[in-house]
């Protein structure tokens, strides 16, 4: 079931996150702050360093990547030029983050963060950070573990892995709201999933922490293995993933367990992404 997929980077430092920039070039995190760029022959270059643990990545319209750094629990920002590092948010007077997990950009510019809380205290929440910076609590709703996250192919809401549950929920925007959120797939209790990214066709990829497996869940909810590695060698614990490439066919998992990213193709199309263009912080 590994036929698809190659080991296509090497050298990183225990990759959790995968993000892509508008471009389809694509970035990776490491457990010392690492922040890397890879390029179209899987050659890595590290460009920044935050002196934490890098989990998820998003990459807003002007190339600045943004970061969650689990040891610092913030948002950082790595401007694209200097490539210096900065907080973008802490969360909020009321709520600071405690283990801001992945993140995403809608189109208006506002990134959300997975909170996760901790491990099976159903205490995790989303936050919302407004271009302004301003950081609030955007849902209650997803407590168990709410880990990876991303735009649904139509940009109608976000979908929400809980790693505690285990399975992904559609949050709906209700303007600046959050709706209740709609439970669109559960997986049995020896899962536990990680990641998500959207099917241009509709469903989505789950990348599982346990067992070292990647699903596809169709549009009705339907879920089945799209591949799995008993060895934990190709895919060891991977994470996340993200559709790469100019016409987004390439999928590109992170595997925390080793020192690689693999990449594929799936016969599958990834949703586009937002990439606002953001005014540079005074």
């Amino acid at each position: 079931m590994l036929n698809n997929f190659d080991i296509w980077a090497e050298g990183l430092d225990h990759p959790e996150g995968v993000a892509v920039g508008s471009d389809g070039s694509v970035y990776a995190g490491g457990e010392a702050g690492q922040v890397y760029t890879i390029d179209e022959d899987g050659a890595v270059a590290e460009i920044a360093q935050t002196g934490g643990f890098i989990l998820g990545l998003a990459i807003d319209g002007n190339d600045n990547i943004y970061v969650c750094d689990l040891a610092q629990s913030k948002v950082l920002r790595i401007d694209a030029t200097t490539r210096s590092v900065s907080e973008y948010s802490a969360g909020s007077h009321e709520q600071p983050m405690r283990t801001p997990n992945y993140l995403a950009f809608d189109a208006a510019g506002n990134l959300y963060v997975t909170d996760s809380g901790t491990w099976m205290g159903r205490d995790g929440v989303v936050h919302r950070v407004a271009p302004d910076g301003t950081t609030s609590v955007w849902s209650t709703q997803v407590p168990s573990f709410p880990n990876g996250c991303c735009l649904a192919a139509d940009a109608s809401g976000l979908l929400v892995v809980e790693s505690n549950l285990p399975g992904v929920s559609l949050i709906p925007f209700e303007g600046e709201r959050a709706g209740e959120p709609q439970r669109l797939v559960e997986f049995d209790d020896d899962v536990v999933p990680d990641g998500v990214a959207a099917c241009q066709a509709g469903g989505f990829i789950v990348a599982c922490y346990r067992p070292d497996r990647l699903y596809y869940v169709d549009p009705s909810g339907s879920a089945s293995i799209l591949a799995h590695d008993p060895h934990a060698v190709m895919l060891a614990a991977p994470t996340n993933v993200a559709f790469a490439g100019p016409d987004r066919r390439r999928l590109v998992v992170s595997s925390l367990g080793r020192w690689h990213l693999a990449h594929g193709d799936i016969g599958m199309v990834g949703a586009k992404l937002a990439f606002p263009q953001l005014s540079t912080p005074a």
